[in-house]
């Protein structure tokens, strides 16, 4: 199919990647000209502006936003509004809060046109791996676009059927999925996400513990100068702990040990506090997501071989880099 792709960045670019390996016609824009050019340089077809986007798609159009939330995602939503007609489809595959969704949703069914909220994951690797999609919106638009969503999710050979279960016969187990109305595919991603805050917390506490276990505090027969780079190859094999996050862990301590690379500042990007306000509001008790939100507000204060590994699993499923002080970002 012929899709716009707005966004360039680090997952926009190799999502217009995997679309255009998988035969798909790319437009793509993004604000820096040299992105464009790198996508154009693989197969796509380069636009200029959002307008440009627009005039080359021919009716019913699909073009997917992949922006940060917020106001670049608001602003470009809404252009594209101004611009498309009835029949015709936005994704916002970007980290979106839920509720902007139905609200973008309604202004945009005014001139006909749906709108797809996509929660997707799968960091910088999922250009090989694949992106877990997460749908939300109308279903008539989710089912005309699904030929994009195969192309872009890891597919059945993934993983194998959960045993003893029945197939469900659905695309869960192709790896995206329809999950409801307007903004239930973001809620679910933000759920997925405060989920994620949760595992990166446990993963990066016990690699301190390891860490630590020789410390002079201890006494001398109770003191381990462990390995905590073998230890996190070890439990890659066999562990019940094992998880595409320890493989991250596995092979950021391999690289470098102390982890002197990372100063352990760890940003959170919104999802975690979406997470904690959603649970609020449901009265579900949510301990450790929310600790794991708390933990990356004290990181930005002190830093411990915790907070290092935080900053070395993030940039390592999703090439994040550390925040700067005073909210910039290290080069």
């Amino acid at each position: 199919m012929r899709i716009g792709m707005i966004g360039l960045g680090r997952m926009g670019s190799n999502m217009a990647r995997r679309l255009l390996r998988g035969g798909h016609a790319v437009i793509a824009w993004d604000r820096s000209s040299e992105a464009v050019a790198a996508v154009v340089a693989e197969g796509a077809t380069g636009a200029a502006s959002v307008d440009d986007v627009v005039a080359r798609l021919e009716a019913p159009r699909a073009v997917w936003v992949m922006l940060p939330a917020g106001a670049p995602t608001e602003e470009t939503v809404r252009a594209l509004g101004e611009r498309l007609g009835a029949g015709d489809v936005v994704v916002d595959g970007g980290n979106s809060w839920f509720q902007d969704d139905a609200r973008r949703a309604r202004l945009l069914a005014e001139r006909g046109v749906r709108l797809l909220d996509v929660g997707t994951s799968g960091g910088v690797w999922g250009i090989e791996r694949g992106y877990c999609l997460m749908v939300g919106g109308d279903r008539a638009a989710y089912e005309r676009l699904e030929p994009a969503f195969r192309t872009l999710a890891p597919g059945r050979a993934a993983a194998p059927p959960t045993p003893g279960v029945p197939a469900r016969g659905g695309t869960a187990e192709e790896g995206y999925l329809h999950c409801g109305p307007p903004g239930a595919g973001h809620f679910v991603k933000m759920v997925h996400n405060g989920i994620e805050y949760g595992l990166m917390q446990a993963y990066a506490e016990g690699f301190d513990l390891l860490r630590n276990a020789s410390s002079p505090a201890l006494p001398e027969d109770r003191r381990y100068d462990l390995d905590v780079a073998a230890i996190a190859e070890l439990w890659r094999r066999g562990s019940v702990v094992g998880s595409w996050l320890l493989d991250l862990a596995a092979a950021a301590l391999a690289r470098d040990p102390r982890l002197d690379g990372f100063e352990g500042r760890v940003d959170d990007s919104g999802e975690g506090r979406w997470t904690i306000q959603a649970a609020i509001e449901e009265a579900v008790p949510v301990d450790v997501l929310a600790a794991a939100l708390f933990a990356r507000f004290r990181s930005r204060r002190d830093h411990t071989f915790a907070e290092k590994l935080l900053s070395a699993l993030r940039a390592g499923f999703g090439g994040h880099r550390e925040a700067a002080p005073g909210g910039g970002r290290t080069p």
